[in-house]
């Protein structure tokens, strides 16, 4: 026993001697590569419940069908209140995450009073990381604005559209823009404006592989030239539409290929959408469609374990779901995934059910929807990689940054 502990005591001494790797050379230091997934809305009862359907496909109940974020190794929970109110939006939240600070409702990149605030994404940016920021919504929509925008209200989209520019990020890729040209339609188109300001703007995959050796871009879905992007509409993508995988893995490829560092913030918009709606088969596509994104971020995390960090986290939780113990015939305390799916594959996988019909549906499938609007639960928290550790716990949305950063060691 003494000469275990004996043992254990010389190695130990030699680990801090000799630094034991990298941890004692570079402790303080955020992770060379990381990425930071946002599900925008999701909480935690949205994560177990696709879960939940993933072990149904699987002939199984529970929690047997996983994804991949929910196997990572550090998991916390994090508070998302506001400066002036219990209830957060996502511009609110986005700035706390972004930047650390809380804010008012409706501001975005910017105090109560008003003062600019800088995100993490500049910060980084300053340390030589080239940065991407994507979402399967909008580019100019309140969480990826977070990251590079500074206005009084997140309705200010073209503003905020023009603040591409201002930023010299190298990649940013979404479904396209609100107010393409102003809210009066009065604006220069919003591509032209980036591309004089240097950005190559690229409508659709095939018009990127002409243009993708443009220093810096901006990748839209292919239909949204010269008109806005549809706000909240949560049914299929168009087979042609770039996946918020896709989205990632060419982020990757522009990224990674010099070796520098880089920050990658990729937003799954569609979750809060599903959300409002109550649309609960919906809910767990779009979950699922993020989980392949991080998947995609796993398989460089495997390449690069010890400089690369993920971390997955929503900014809010949206519509209030729970799995509840129902009454319908044969099926209490089941969730009828059967009956969901059913619905959901013979309406095309489209938003077609009226809210009455849908509220019944879910109401015999027993899931449970208290509103839908945001709540003001706690949003889970998943980590694997360098400095992961940190984020396990109880602790603030405006923590998120200082432990990217790894400002608390």
């Amino acid at each position: 026993m003494k000469r275990s502990y004996l043992l254990a005591s010389i190695l130990l001494l030699l680990c801090t001697v000799c630094g034991c790797g990298k941890q004692a050379s570079d402790a303080g230091q955020p992770a060379k590569y990381i990425f930071l997934f946002i599900g925008d809305g999701m909480g935690q009862a949205h994560v177990y419940t696709t879960e939940s359907y993933l072990a149904y496909k699987a002939g199984e109940l529970g929690g047997t069908g996983r994804l991949s974020f929910t196997r990572f190794p550090y998991t916390g929970m994090a508070t998302n209140y506001t400066a002036n109110n219990n209830i957060t939006c996502s511009a609110a939240s986005g700035t706390a995450i972004a930047t650390g600070h809380k804010t008012n409702n409706s501001r975005l990149g910017t105090d109560p009073e008003g003062n600019r605030l800088t995100s993490m994404a500049y910060r980084l940016k300053e340390k030589g990381y080239g940065i991407g920021i994507m979402s399967d919504g909008p580019i100019n929509h309140a969480t990826p604005g977070a990251f590079y925008a500074s206005v009084d209200s997140r309705s200010e989209y073209y503003t905020i559209s023009l603040q591409i520019a201002e930023s010299g990020f190298d990649f940013f890729a979404g479904d396209g823009f609100i107010d393409f040209n102003g809210k009066k339609k009065d604006k220069e188109d919003i591509d032209k404006v980036l591309e004089s300001k240097g950005y190559e703007v690229s409508f659709g995959y095939e018009e990127y592989e002409k243009e993708k050796d443009a220093k810096r871009l901006v990748l839209c879905q292919k239909d949204n030239r010269n008109s806005d992007t549809e706000d909240y509409v949560i049914e299929s993508s168009k087979e042609e539409d770039l996946s918020l995988e896709e989205m990632v893995e060419i982020a990757l490829e522009r990224l990674s290929a010099d070796g520098r560092p880089f920050f990658i913030m990729a937003e799954k918009g569609s979750i809060d959408w599903a959300g409002h709606q109550n649309r609960t088969m919906a809910l767990t596509e779009k979950v699922l469609e993020l989980d392949d994104a991080v998947e995609a971020a796993y398989e460089f995390y495997l390449e690069h374990p010890d400089e690369t960090l993920i971390i997955v986290t929503a900014d809010h939780e949206t519509g209030g779901l729970a799995m509840t113990s129902g009454k319908k015939e044969g099926k209490k305390n089941m969730i009828d995934w059967q009956a969901l799916e059913k619905s959901w594959t013979d309406a095309g996988r489209k938003d077609i059910l009226t809210d009455e019909e849908n509220c019944e549906l879910n109401r015999a499938a027993n899931i449970g929807w208290s509103g839908t609007t945001h709540s003001g639960d706690l949003v889970p928290v998943f980590a694997i990689g360098k400095g992961a550790e940190a984020f396990t716990g109880w602790y603030d949305n405006t923590d998120i940054i200082k432990k990217i950063l790894r400002e608390e060691e």
